[in-house]
């Protein structure tokens, strides 16, 4: 697990973002997974600056593309990339850019921003990790809302429940963005699928992580984190 520093801790991220310019920042998508992201690296994953090759490591894939800015923050903070790299943020010859990249990124898994392949991706992951005896490392895979709309994502629903991927992860990002309502709410449509499923305030720190960490033996796991419209 990661620890917080004196220099780094949560309420320094505002700041580490504000050091981020250039154009399509998409600051209210970035601001909107903050919290979910902070909560994970500070106090569930079992990553790290020195462990990004490790087989043993957990695995988080960023799906929600939009508004990498949290996340390049919290790397920051935690020691992945140097702060001297924000403030070249989506300049040409910076590797941060508008969408991570796995192999610029320190720490990142995959390169994302093609909405609904984080979820598929992850489900490959978890397979593949069960398939060479890894039963440790944990998958992880942050979504938004409105990639649900996408059908790639039910597929991979459907498959990891009778799958039992139960070092399986999904983080939901509910901004109200999607453009098809789920009947009985996102939760259900993953419950229908046999996940474990919480739905919890996407700015509370410890409900969060009772969420994150709440036992389901057998069962793959999906948090819905809810945060206000207006974050994008």
């Amino acid at each position: 697990m990661t620890t917080t520093t004196t220099e780094h801790r949560y309420e320094a991220l505002p700041g580490l973002m504000a050091l981020m310019s250039g154009d399509e920042k998409h600051g209210p998508a970035a601001t909107s997974t903050l919290d979910a992201l902070w909560v994970l690296y500070d106090r569930v994953l079992r990553v790290g600056p020195d462990r990004t090759d490790d087989p043993g490591r957990d695995r988080f894939l960023l799906s929600k593309g939009h508004g990498p800015m949290a996340y390049y923050a919290v790397l920051a903070a935690k020691g992945f990339i140097p702060l001297d790299r924000l403030p070249g943020f989506g300049s040409y010859d910076s590797p941060l850019g508008h969408h991570p990249d796995r192999v610029l990124v320190p720490g990142a898994e995959i390169g994302s921003g093609s909405l609904g392949h984080g979820l598929p991706i992850a489900v490959g992951t978890a397979l593949g990790l069960r398939a060479q005896g890894l039963h440790d490392p944990r998958v992880w895979v942050l979504v938004g809302d409105a990639e649900l709309d996408e059908g790639s994502n039910h597929e991979a629903i459907a498959y990891a429940g009778p799958a039992g991927l139960d070092r399986l992860h999904t983080v939901v990002i509910d901004n109200s963005s999607a453009s098809y309502a789920r009947p009985g709410g996102i939760a259900a449509r993953f419950e229908a699928a046999g996940w474990s499923a919480a739905t919890v305030d996407g700015r509370d720190h410890e409900a969060l992580y009772a969420a994150f960490t709440a036992p389901h033996p057998g069962r793959p796991r999906m948090v819905v984190a809810q945060v206000e419209p207006k974050d994008g």
